[in-house]
């Protein structure tokens, strides 16, 4: 895996602004940039806020109007890089929308992904996606699971029996929820020989108290580095002949 670099972009987000937020993401991308990023990872909905009552009328088509700055910041000519982005995904069927996330690629194009395991409290408002392909990341293939996907023990082996080398998860976890939500990830990377990266909010969303601590586990469990807690940075993974390294850069 020479040469991949990885970053989890744990940033504060503000409530259904997403104008503001797309600023915001805005900054986390040039910092990643010229730290040579090639895939960054940003937490479940995190162009909204973990909104599910203002869902339906934040939720956006696959070609969002406002994705357009991010876009063009992440092409080749600009940052070279890979960046998933959350935002409620209108359904054409004009039923509830889904949990989904954006997959800005380097050379221009978008992808969508749509989370596949809903937690509870969470159907009133969204529905149930399909997931998504494969991923990559620097010539690593990389899976991604959005939140309570990666609840689901069969999600992460599904990853491995693909191919998947990396899991992200993109997420909002709480304070209670850490401990647990962290030790499932860290038995996936063990288990089926996949490193695991944590992407999670960086300030509170929807009432919850989120949990910070963005980490990363490489392919025997160990923890390799995460943030101490809450708090607007990146956690920048690096990919060597010898393994991973990883470290902390704050977000202006």
């Amino acid at each position: 895996m020479s040469g991949a670099v990885l970053a989890a972009a744990q940033c504060s987000v503000r409530a259904g602004d997403i104008a503001g937020n797309v600023r915001r993401h805005l900054d986390f991308m040039d910092t990643a940039r010229r730290h040579g990023v090639d895939v960054l990872v940003f937490p479940e909905l995190s162009l909204t806020g973990y909104e599910p009552t203002l869902a339906a009328s934040l939720a956006q088509p696959p070609d969002a109007d406002c994705l357009a700055p991010l876009r063009a910041r992440a092409r080749a000519r600009e940052a070279g890089m890979t960046v998933i982005v959350g935002l409620p995904l209108r359904s054409s069927q004009g039923a509830k929308p889904f949990i989904a996330a954006f997959i800005l690629h380097a050379d221009g194009t978008l992808t969508v992904q749509t989370k596949q395991h809903l937690h509870t409290g969470e159907e009133p408002y969204f529905s149930a996606g399909a997931g998504g392909p494969l991923l990559d990341a620097g010539g690593t293939p990389l899976a991604l699971a959005i939140c309570a996907d990666f609840g689901q023990p069969a999600h992460a082996a599904a990853a491995a029996s693909a191919g998947a080398r990396l899991y992200a998860a993109s997420a909002l976890v709480g304070e209670s929820g850490y401990p647990v939500d962290s030790a499932l990830l860290q038995r996936y990377a063990q288990r089926h020989r996949m490193a695991v990266l944590l992407a999670n909010h960086g300030g509170p969303t929807g009432g919850w108290t989120a949990a910070g601590r963005s980490a990363f586990w490489d392919e025997q469990g160990r923890l390799v580095a995460a943030t101490p807690g809450p708090g607007d940075c990146l956690l920048v993974i690096r990919a060597n002949a010898d393994g991973w390294t990883g470290e902390r850069v704050p977000v202006a």
